[in-house]
């Protein structure tokens, strides 16, 4: 199987948390920078490191980075930059686009340009954000000792319309199910149609996953992974 290839935009030190997370996952890591020194501490840890502008479209363009699985946009200090550098990958239509924002107005920004996956280094932690990155249906996780973790996980398509019953994801897959997460359409307080998520509490074994549900389990990271690639 071809190893999946990520590029990180930033190689300060929350960038450089994700592509090293990423590169110990097994992953193939671009990382780019402009600053030509912090480029360098990271070229012996990751597939490639570059000293480029990433505000110039004809510079990504010759390093291929649209050809790539996703790409991390971890550029702190200057938030022009971050846009700049948004923009220019949306433009050469990369899969997903991962973005940094250090606060609120910077993702309501960010949110505008059509990004849906923005970051917070506050709470995302580089080991959430390169397992997220290595398995997209993992939307959050919890780690806990002894390689347990609590995980958050878009619910398969296999599993769309069946019963929780018929998943048996104990005696399957060794994993327990926490609640579910899911979407309800409401009428917001300026009377317009929205979309809320809420909590189910406990569900029973006769709950039926819908298509939006988000699954939130207890199990080992493996666990984790074999129900996901089983049921995607």
């Amino acid at each position: 199987m071809a190893r999946s290839r990520f590029a990180v935009f930033g190689a300060g030190r929350y960038g450089t948390q994700i592509a090293l997370s990423l590169a110990r996952r097994g992953a193939e890591v671009f990382t780019f920078d402009a600053d030509a020194d912090r480029a360098e501490l990271l070229k012996e840890d990751v597939s490639l490191a570059v000293t480029l502008d990433s505000t110039d479209k004809k510079a990504l363009l010759a390093q291929h980075v649209q050809d790539l699985d996703a790409a991390v946009v971890a550029i702190g200090e200057n938030f022009e930059a971050t846009v700049l550098t948004t923009l220019n990958l949306l433009d050469l239509g990369l899969k997903r686009v991962i973005v940094r924002a250090n606060d609120a107005n910077q993702e309501r920004i960010l949110s505008s340009l059509g990004v849906t996956e923005i970051l917070s280094p506050e709470s995302e932690v580089a080991e959430v954000v390169s397992e997220r990155l290595i398995n997209p249906n993992i939307r959050g996780f919890l780690s806990l000792p002894d390689d347990y973790e609590i995980a958050e996980l878009k619910a398969p398509v296999a599993c769309h319309g069946r019963q929780l019953a018929d998943l048996e994801l104990a005696n399957r897959y060794e994993l327990r199910l926490i609640t579910i997460r899911r979407e309800f359409e409401e009428v917001g307080e300026d009377g317009a149609p929205c979309v809320r998520e809420h909590i189910l509490g406990v569900p029973k074994p006769d709950t039926t996953i819908e298509a939006t549900d988000t699954l939130v389990v207890f199990g080992s990271l493996e666990a984790v992974k074999k129900f996901l690639d089983i049921n995607s």
